[in-house]
């Protein structure tokens, strides 16, 4: 059951209609169920919101639009009570509003689906759901949940420790736990960045049935085709400033938004006619089991130099098995070879001796050390080879090495000698920081898993032409995602995951109707 704005009653989400164009219409003069007023927050001697006005209306989809560091994040921080904005207002129904703690905000009806998960990882998803709603029975969660699954057409494995999870997994796990708390409010950060696009499609669909039902929806998004579908009116914020405020979609175009975002135009990263050279990497009969769960059945695959292979699929159909496995980090059936060499009884430390290379999915939880400096993030690696001295580092070689790779690679929110804790830098910039530790000259293989899931346009750009400028050298790889656009766009070949299997050969160009079917597990 969903409450209702105040005034508005109870909503059950049985009874909840699809929105009329008509009831999206009237949403020009509905009350303001959420106003932000000059929200000001500061960081040191960074202001990263300036007088931020925003609002949000009952019965609307509003999207909020802006590059990595445009300050979206910590605006809806400030909503729920993790940062205290040093000038501005909250008003909630038309009152202000002291939120001091996200606690505080859920008891005010505000629900968030953030990007980095709040979960607790030996517990089930179930277990998480009944957590979150504790003052629900249990059987009263477990009702909501299985009918929100579906309704959203999303299976989430409620059963299993979401450790255990892929990250899409755990995603949908959020979203789920948002919906059955119930809240007036909802925000989500990027829902949909591990969806395909029917799923995208259909959580869409929701948006819009409990926008129809009341509930005022902000939708965090970098895809301008999500705004354009689905949201009702789009503020777009750069450099912690309101540059577009409650724009009504109808009345604005994707190359608009696109302009406000960034500034100026992003050029499509160059993809040159390439030439495959030697193989690089080869995987015979590749199985993992997971708990007993077989997880990678039997894969066969090839990547060449000079290549992106692109593999393509529903999240938590094998990737991260796959990836792990060739990286050396789970035990494996089969056989794999790097540069002719047999490593399958090889270690982490002797693949990546060999030039391999990884880009994870979750860049914050398995590539980087949060707490620490940017520059310890930046050389982790080398100083593994000992490119730094054997028994003892030297200090201001470091810090040149990670003024090198600041600059090259534009790390934003780094200052000179990378002493900022990592965590500190925006999403974009933290994979910058992943980017310009495992590209170095002597990568060989690349392992990109999801690589610009949740980044903004300008950051999605920069990754594509870091990957492409690798395999311009010579590098080659395996570009796993499930972004069907990003794909088609950037691979040489192209195969498909399904249930742990690869469904079909990899192969130059199928059709995005062909691999739709593949990954859904119809053809």
């Amino acid at each position: 059951m969903v409450h209702g704005l105040p005034g508005e009653g109870r909503v059950r989400f049985g009874e909840l209609k699809p929105v009329t164009e008509r009831t999206r219409q009237d949403t020009a003069s509905a009350a303001a169920a959420l106003q932000l007023r000059g929200i000001t927050k500061t960081f040191g001697a960074v202001r990263v919101l300036d007088r931020v006005d925003f609002d949000a209306r009952a019965g609307e989809i509003h999207a909020l639009l802006g590059e990595n560091g445009a300050g979206k994040s910590t605006l809806m921080n400030v909503l729920n009570g993790i940062y205290a904005a040093d000038a501005g207002v909250v008003v909630l129904a038309g009152a202000p509003a002291a939120i001091r703690s996200p606690a505080q905000a859920t008891r005010a009806g505000i629900g968030m689906v953030h990007q980095s998960f709040r979960l607790v990882g030996p517990f089930t998803g179930r277990e998480n759901l009944r957590l979150a709603a504790s003052h629900l029975a249990w059987s009263e969660v477990d009702r909501r949940a299985t009918d929100l699954m579906a309704r959203i057409g999303l299976e989430a494995p409620l059963d299993v420790p979401v450790a255990r999870l892929s990250m899409a997994e755990q995603q949908r796990i959020e979203i789920l736990k948002a919906l059955v708390l119930g809240a007036r409010m909802l925000v989500l950060d990027e829902p949909t960045a591990v969806l395909t696009d029917a799923e995208a499609d259909r959580l869409l669909a929701l948006m819009r049935d409990l926008a129809g039902a009341g509930l005022a929806i902000v939708l965090i998004t970098h895809k301008l085709r999500e705004v354009m579908a689905a949201g009702d009116r789009v503020s777009v914020l750069r450099r912690g400033r309101m540059v577009m405020g409650g724009v009504a979609v109808s009345e604005t175009s994707a190359a608009d938004l696109s302009l406000a975002m960034i500034g100026d135009h992003v050029p499509e990263p160059e993809r040159p006619e390439r030439m495959r050279r030697a193989q690089l990497m080869e995987a015979r009969g590749l199985s993992v089991h997971r708990h007993g769960v077989p997880a990678l059945r039997g894969v066969d695959l090839t990547v060449h130099a000079g290549e992106i292979l692109g593999l393509v699929g529903i999240g938590g159909n094998g990737q991260r098995e796959l990836a792990e496995a060739i990286l050396g980090l789970c035990p494996a059936e089969g056989q794999i070879w790097l540069d002719g060499r047999q490593v399958s009884e090889e270690g982490v430390a002797a693949r990546r001796a060999l030039g391999l290379r990884y880009v994870p999915a979750d860049r914050r939880q398995d590539a980087l050390a949060p707490n620490m400096p940017v520059a310890d993030n930046l050389v982790a690696a080398a100083v593994q080879r000992g490119e730094f001295g054997r028994w003892a580092l030297h200090p201001s070689a470091v810090r040149a090495r990670a003024d090198r790779l600041i600059g090259a690679f534009a790390i934003a929110g780094a200052p000179r000698g990378g002493r900022r804790p990592v965590r500190l830098l925006s999403g974009g910039n933290a994979q910058k920081v992943v980017l310009a530790r495992e590209l170095d000259p002597a990568a060989r293989l690349i392992v990109a898993h999801s690589p610009t899931q949740g980044l903004d346009v300008s950051a999605q750009a920069f990754v594509h032409s870091e990957l492409l400028r690798a395999v311009g050298g010579g590098a080659g790889v395996l570009l796993i995602s499930e972004d069907l656009e990003e794909i088609m766009r950037l691979a040489d070949r192209i195969a498909v995951i399904s249930r742990g299997r690869i469904s079909t050969g990899a192969q130059p160009r199928p059709s995005r109707e062909d691999l739709g079917e593949l990954m859904l597990g119809h053809a």
